[in-house]
């Protein structure tokens, strides 16, 4: 089960933005998020909004589903032009899910070359479509590229048999190198995601998983603690004791283990969880999102930024599809963020990045009210002193492990 949508205000049933979005949106990058909430398995530990084809019900359609997300594109371009937000090249576009690769490479064709007809892709646009390694193909991924994407993220999660068996992971890790193969022969650049933390997982199993990533000679890999979230299937397997909750100790022993093998295959953290080849293989669509960027997020559930207002649709493919048939907006709440929230944003997002946080942007000093806490935090070896110095805040590994404390310093 997903988690609830948050409580917000209503979005107008037209999909219109305040004038306040408009404000400064030509200095502001624009992507598109596409979400596909369809996958063939459930695995325990996802929270993510998707479901099977069992958990559908009538009135959802997988077939139809390509066509329902091009109305909301429409709606989006009518909302922006209506706010008076000028037309921007589209930067970054992301196809997550789900797996979005379980429909037909003719509908995310159709779907990104919609985007394009609407906004135009900037020149050298990344687009990126995330993929398992049993819904790919040698043929769907040449035909991907085909289509403009650019970039493509495989769910590898693990090499370990009886980790991906508790994670519900359906693939052969066997099956990673023939597909990376797939994808590079049709000029992709890849990316791998890995899972740390799963019950069961030694320090050894960890480490084989690295090992075999970083043989697969990857553009970037992103590797993410594992979380239990309530509701899922691995939840509750904890709460009967079937499963063990996963530990923080041995999940930071884990992120050391990873930042020092990633770091010596030649791949450099610039994101807390992620690591790329070069900075041009950083993921830039994730890069917008923690640097304050405009987004536009199509499909059930999908979130969206555009200077300073965030709103989040309808969760279920149903309600979804009905909206926009009867042309509402999907939306299906909303906030305007002030100053102050706006302000917390910047600092959570922005510490966790290589490049630093600038503490008061364009002045190269610490402000006063944070003097102190930034000295407390140069103490404790979490941020790195010379960088500190010039008011920007860039985390030491150990600072890395203890990011939300040094947002919790940061803001009181």
């Amino acid at each position: 089960m997903s988690p609830a949508l948050p409580a917000g205000d209503p979005v107008p049933a037209d999909g219109a933005l305040p004038p306040s979005a408009a404000t400064g949106a030509e200095q502001r990058d624009f992507g598109v998020y596409l979400h596909v909430p369809f996958c063939t398995v459930r695995c325990g530990y996802c929270d993510f909004n998707t479901y099977t084809a069992t958990e559908l019900g009538g009135g959802a359609s997988q077939a139809q589903y390509a066509d329902t997300a091009l109305r909301e594109i429409d709606l989006a371009a009518d909302a922006l032009a209506r706010a008076g937000i000028p037309d921007r090249a589209v930067s970054t576009v992301f196809v997550g899910g789900g797996t979005p690769t379980v429909l037909p490479v003719a509908d995310l064709a159709a779907m990104l070359a919609h985007v394009d007809a609407t906004w135009d892709l900037a020149q050298g646009a990344e687009v990126t479509t995330e993929a398992n390694p049993d819904s790919v193909t040698p043929q769907s991924l040449a035909a991907l590229a085909d289509a403009g994407f650019t970039r493509v993220s495989f769910g590898m999660q693990s090499a370990v048999p009886h980790v991906l068996a508790t994670l519900d992971r359906t693939h052969d890790p066997k099956r990673l190198p023939d597909v990376v193969r797939w994808a590079r022969d049709a000029g992709l650049a890849v990316s791998v995601d890995l899972i740390y933390g799963t019950p069961g997982e030694s320090l050894d199993d960890w480490r084989t998983s690295l090992e075999s990533a970083v043989a697969l000679e990857p553009d970037h890999v992103s590797a993410y603690a594992l979380v239990v979230e309530p509701g899922t299937k691995m939840a509750a397997q904890v709460r009967r004791g079937l499963l063990p909750m996963p530990d923080d100790d041995d999940a930071a022993a884990k992120y050391e283990v990873a930042d020092d093998v990633l770091t010596r295959a030649g791949l450099t953290w610039y994101e807390v969880s992620n690591f790329a080849r070069t900075p041009e293989r950083a993921c830039r669509h994730n890069l917008a999102y923690w640097r304050g960027a405009d987004w536009w997020g199509i499909g059930p559930g999908a979130h969206s930024h555009v200077g300073g207002v965030r709103w989040w649709n309808v969760k279920h493919p149903r309600a979804y599809a009905q909206r926009l048939e009867q042309g509402m907006s999907p939306g299906a709440g909303r906030e305007v963020l002030d100053d102050d929230a706006r302000e917390l944003e910047r600092v959570m997002l922005g510490v966790r990045l290589a490049e630093g946080l600038e503490l008061a942007p364009g002045t190269g000093r610490v402000p006063e009210h944070r003097r102190e806490a930034v000295a407390g935090l140069i103490a404790e070896g979490l941020v790195e002193m010379p960088a500190a110095r010039e008011g920007r805040i860039v985390l030491t590994r150990r600072g890395r492990l203890l990011a939300d404390s040094v947002v919790r310093a940061l803001t009181d």
